[in-house]
């Protein structure tokens, strides 16, 4: 009886593990103490099909650790939330970096990335991807002018 029992746990956990992926909601932490502050990791250059995945503070269940800035590969129709701690009512709230359907950075709200590589404005030295470095470019916004 028992191995029978067995067996069915295992075959309905196959089952459930051949179903394809579902794009579920990130993960939330809750943490009591405050993350460390970030540290400056330069943002290299935007790459062609890429989006960069900025360094952040990870919480290990006892304690912090820095993840290194990394790529990923990029989703047509989707755009990359970077992951983000917030202070709420002494608490400290970590959602995971994750794809959201649309080109609006939703993690980036402020910071703005008009270009939608992942990397954030202030760390985006060729914003319009034309070739010219936004200090050398008069409209660094704009791809079909220097």
């Amino acid at each position: 009886m028992m191995k029978k029992a067995l067996l069915a746990t295992v075959v309905a956990a196959s089952i459930a593990g051949l179903a394809g992926p579902v794009l579920a909601a990130p993960a939330v932490v809750v943490v009591q103490t405050a993350p460390p502050a970030p540290r400056h990791e330069a943002a290299p250059a935007p790459r062609h099909g890429k989006v960069w995945v900025e360094g952040h503070w990870r919480w290990t269940g006892n304690r912090y650790v820095w993840s290194q800035g990394h790529w990923v590969s990029q989703r047509n129709g989707y755009a990359w939330n970077n992951p983000q701690w917030v202070e709420r009512n002494g608490r400290w709230y970590y959602t995971e970096g994750n794809w959201r359907r649309g080109s609006a950075v939703m993690g980036n709200r402020g910071m703005g990335d008009r270009d939608h590589d992942g990397v954030r404005n202030r760390n985006d030295q060729d914003r319009d991807g034309d070739g010219v470095r936004n200090r050398n470019d008069r409209h660094p916004n704009n791809p079909n002018r220097n």
